[in-house]
């Protein structure tokens, strides 16, 4: 292509439909190993779903964008927050408890407990950051271990704060008071269920995201850090500020990951709350290439595949960890996949500029 815009697009759009094949083909491959059905679990995942299968995909992807968002922001700063994960146990622990107490009405109770989820979700966060710049601990080890640590902790304070929910065995926290939930949103007469009222909250989320990071001084500065700290700190920058201040955002945002589940569906902290939300956000901020409609669209097609895996194995006597192989071989393929297509882009520019350098010998002595 001879348009460099057209060819920047082709590009951006080849790499991740070059690593879908790739994730095709080596599921496929996997299946035919197992001695599986291949066609009829392509069938099943990609025909499409009905009514309740659109909201559950929907409710999936708004906690799996807000996981991604927390880890694209130590990304952008090349800085990898493992710990999204044990970050937003705690913080969902925090606020089921600050909630379930019901010191304000109504929704103000709700703000309190998300901000107290913000905070505790910061804080927890903030110590790998400070374990970074005042002992050189990486960031990965510090947070890998914090999240065994945020299991265990919030396993013993549940225990303290539990109380009994009647006809079950399920350890929770205090329930929400029902001023405080967030009703959801209707989008099929015919299915009782709808959509996490705080869905907008991952959109504002992800707008947050793109304009701090791309419309502010502090957004340049985090860039400028995260692509080389020597030229950072030749311009003045505070690297040791950057990094500490870049956990605290991403653990900010990481308290927020489970409040669309305590406040739209289980409203108490329990034995059965979701868990591993951390490590899928990782995947999917890789997936979207630390941009926010990627990451949306990440979290989409995550979700996606979660919902048509479930059939699986009853139709088809297929385990739907299946789809697990294939969540993570479209990670790893788009890495190798935007990897190759960089340099192939590189290849084309030098071929670009080697071109309009031959010409202009030409343009001249025809000028002469």
């Amino acid at each position: 292509m001879k348009n460099p815009r057209m060819t920047k697009i082709a590009l951006a759009i080849g790499a991740p439909v070059l690593a879908l094949v790739a994730a095709f083909l080596i599921t496929s491959l996997v299946l035919v190993l197992a001695g599986d059905d291949v066609g009829g679990v392509w069938s099943q995942i990609l025909s499409l779903p009905n009514n309740r299968g659109y909201i559950n995909i929907i409710n999936a992807a708004t906690v799996y964008y807000l996981s991604a968002i927390a880890v694209a922001i130590g990304f952008r700063m090349n800085l990898f927050n493992i710990g999204v994960d044990g970050q937003y146990r705690v913080a969902a622990f925090a606020a089921a408890v600050v909630a379930g107490e019901g010191w304000l009405p109504g929704y103000f109770n709700t703000a309190l407990a998300m901000l107290a989820a913000v905070l505790v979700g910061a804080a927890w966060a903030g110590i790998a950051g400070l374990l970074r710049v005042t002992r050189g601990v990486s960031e990965v080890i510090s947070t890998i271990m914090l999240n065994a640590i945020a299991t265990a902790l919030v396993a013993y304070l549940l225990r303290k704060a539990a109380v009994d929910a009647p006809g079950s065995n399920i350890t929770q926290t205090k329930p929400v008071p029902e001023g405080s939930r967030v009703g959801g949103i209707s989008l099929f007469g015919d299915v009782p269920a709808t959509v996490y009222g705080l869905v907008f909250l991952a959109a504002a989320v992800g707008f947050a995201y793109w304009f701090v990071i791309n419309k502010t001084r502090f957004g340049f500065d985090l860039r400028a850090t995260g692509s080389s700290e020597t030229a950072a700190v030749a311009s003045g920058i505070n690297v040791k500020r950057m990094i500490v201040i870049s956990m605290l955002l991403s653990g900010g945002a990481a308290g927020l990951v489970g409040m669309p589940l305590l406040f739209g569906n289980d409203y108490a902290y329990g034995s059965t709350f979701q868990s591993g939300l951390g490590f899928a956000g990782i995947a999917i901020a890789l997936l979207g290439r630390n941009h926010p409609i990627g990451i949306a669209l990440g979290a989409l097609l995550f979700a996606f595949l979660d919902e048509q895996s479930n059939p699986l194995q009853i139709l088809l006597d297929v385990s739907p960890d299946i789809v697990k192989i294939t969540q993570g071989t479209i990670v790893l393929t788009v890495v190798i996949a935007y990897e190759v297509v960089r340099r192939y882009g590189i290849r084309l520019e030098q071929r670009r500029v080697a071109s309009a350098l031959d010409d202009e010998p030409a343009m001249e002595g025809a000028k002469a």
